[in-house]
């Protein structure tokens, strides 16, 4: 059996066959959308971890109902506001003459996932369906663009002890290829909680000890030391992703990927799916391989690409200064102590 990592270094979900990327990144503050498309139709899932999400379409995923294939999901940021995104995927999708034939035309089937960050400026200005239809004009089959982009944008991450202790969240990708067949996983992170290295445990980026200062507090071992968290609202965090294969799958083994899929997300954040967060991975599988690996091999690529891609969403962050709020990035962080 033969081992790679798709495209050299890290991966990139676009590395799965059927699978492009495209973001829109707002001008006007940080905040966007990030459409994930299957023009020819893949077998979707969804498994939902976080307390507070918010989603749309996520019902016609389960095993159960009829519908196999869906054609994109969208990411975005704005909170509820966001999932107006998946309008625009819409319509764009339905101008290209993608969709599930309903026998008057085809309707595209767009799930869509969204995360806050209306602390970021202007809270007024969020992904609207112009928005996500151009995150669909944008789209290809490249390596997607990470960091500060799309619905990572706003991002942001170690949050436990107040927003002007966190630091920048993002977008990251990254795909494993297993004999012949590959995993992928995009991710945007907004984490309540620190997010780790999966293979040291060393904190890339979390809550600081100061506002100003670039010396990391370690949420866990603070709370458990007795340290109170300060006071948060419910759902104003949330990491999302896809994950996504080239491997001939069922909808069942869908869901149960997107499921095993957030064992990545509990090996890099910490504490995760949590009440204030609304944890939502999917899963797409386009079956472009024709061929088939075992449940627990492709759980455990999607789990471990999880993980490389919610790491590379704060490792390709860069800083952000907005009014009085700084959110400085991994790379501060690792340049501080070098």
């Amino acid at each position: 059996m033969s081992r790679t990592a798709a495209g050299g270094g890290a991966g990139a979900i676009t590395q799965v066959a059927g699978i492009e990327v495209g973001h829109f990144s707002d001008a006007r503050r940080p905040t966007g959308c990030t459409v994930i498309i299957a023009k020819d139709g893949a077998v979707g899932g969804v498994d939902v971890r976080g307390a507070a999400p918010g989603t749309r379409e996520t019902d016609l995923l389960q095993p159960g109902n009829l519908v196999e294939r869906v054609h994109a999901i969208v990411l975005a940021g704005g909170s509820a506001w966001g999932l107006e995104a998946a309008t625009g995927a819409v319509r764009w999708l339905e101008e290209q003459g993608v969709g599930y034939d309903v026998g008057v035309g085809r309707l595209p089937l767009v799930p869509s996932a969204v995360l806050f960050d209306l602390m970021m400026g202007d809270a007024s200005i969020r992904p609207d369906a112009q928005a996500g239809y151009l995150a669909c004009t944008a789209a290809s089959n490249r390596r997607p663009t990470e960091g500060n982009v799309g619905a990572g944008s706003g991002a942001s991450v170690g949050k436990l002890f107040g927003m002007a202790r966190a630091m920048k969240g993002g977008v990251g990708t990254a795909s494993i290829t297993l004999d012949g067949v590959t995993v992928g996983a995009l991710i945007a992170c907004n984490a309540v909680g620190d997010v780790l290295d999966a293979n040291t445990g060393r904190i890339l980026a979390g809550a600081r000890t100061t506002a100003r200062g670039l010396k990391l507090m370690d949420s866990r071992r603070a709370m458990l030391g007795g340290k109170m968290a300060a006071p948060l609202l419910a759902g104003t965090n949330t990491t999302i992703g896809v994950i996504a294969t080239d491997a001939v799958i069922s909808k069942a083994q869908a869901q149960r990927l997107a499921l095993m899929g957030h064992d990545g997300l509990a090996r890099t954040i910490n504490p995760v799916h949590t009440q204030l967060d609304g944890d939502t991975l999917f899963t797409l599988g386009t079956g472009k391989s024709k061929k088939t690996l075992s449940l627990l091999l492709l759980g455990t690529m999607a789990a471990e690409v999880t993980a490389r891609a919610t790491m590379r969403a704060v490792l390709a962050a860069k800083s952000v200064s907005i009014g009085k709020l700084t959110l400085p990035s991994a790379t501060d962080l690792a340049a501080s102590q070098a």
